[in-house]
């Protein structure tokens, strides 16, 4: 490795791209450079710059950032997925990556005994030398590579606003439809794959004109959502406790799956790496069917 980079006031530049900068974070200098120098507290200072981790420290339980680092190994690919856990780790050192990116990492604001499942799967990212990298609610709330705004442009959502107050920050997004839906065509677009939804609550308008997201697990939210007059909600997970809040609501709700709607910031910021950092990327798809 070359000396050591500094580590404030940089931009990335590639000589594809004419040297301009394409993020905050370091200056390589060129497409050679970032190659050669693509370790794991480079990637971070990325993924911080982009993400706004930072902003996230007293809302956020998630260990947003590193949470498993390398022996200070060049990374030359880095795996995207939505959950750590053995499967995505087995399957991001079979593919060659150096770093896995996750959205739900292994802790949670509270300390744990490292024993069991978890010895377990730290055990398997040291012996691969797999560096683990998770962030939570920075992945939900950006304003662009976020899973809730890239639902909110599967829907067509315009005039967007921030929507569903979680931990004092609103991390989804309101608005209305450029083009009326209903309840089965929203939840076509919002299918990965041939997941079905969750659940339909289709207790409100025939077509809808107005639409707020939260994805993964804000099935309360729906109250909100009534509260202001939205015709559709879409998020993950569904709840018994707010059935008949949304039937005597009269509002049509998506429970898309957890999963299944916190696949879009993954994908969204893994293609960013590709062309920002000029890195090998790929997805692991591992759904939980949840």
């Amino acid at each position: 490795m070359k000396d050591a980079l500094p580590l404030v006031n940089r931009s990335y530049h590639t000589e594809r791209d004419g040297g301009k900068p394409l993020v905050g974070g370091y200056s390589f200098g060129g497409l050679s450079r970032i190659l050669e120098s693509m370790k794991t507290r480079q990637i971070d200072a990325f993924f911080r710059d982009i993400l706004k981790l930072e902003d996230f420290s007293a809302a956020d339980s998630s260990l947003n950032g590193i949470q498993a680092d390398n022996d200070g190994a060049e990374v030359r690919k880095i795996a995207f997925a939505v959950d750590a856990c053995l499967e995505t780790f087995k399957r991001a050192a079979a593919c060659g990556a150096g770093m896995l990116f996750v959205h739900h990492g292994l802790f949670w604001g509270a300390p744990l005994r490292i024993e069991g499942v978890l010895r377990a799967r730290l055990d398997f990212l040291f012996k691969n030398n797999l560096a683990l990298y998770a962030a939570h609610l920075p992945l939900d709330k950006h304003d662009e590579l976020g899973n809730n705004a890239v639902l909110a442009g599967l829907l067509d959502i315009a005039d967007k606003e921030p929507f569903g107050l979680y931990h004092g920050l609103k991390i989804g997004f309101k608005g209305r439809l450029r083009k009326a839906l209903t309840i089965d065509e929203a939840a076509r677009r919002i299918s990965f794959g041939a997941a079905p939804p969750l659940a339909l609550y289709p207790f409100g308008k025939e077509e809808n004109v107005s639409c707020a997201v939260v994805s993964g697990g804000a099935a309360m939210e729906a109250a909100e959502a009534i509260e202001e007059g939205i015709d559709l909600y879409v998020t993950g997970e569904t709840s018994h406790s707010v059935y008949h809040t949304v039937l005597e609501g009269g509002l049509n709700m998506i429970a898309g799956g957890h999963y299944a709607t916190e696949v879009w910031g993954v994908r969204k910021l893994m293609e960013r790496c590709k062309t920002a950092l000029d890195v090998d990327a790929e997805f692991i798809d591992v759904p939980t069917g949840l």
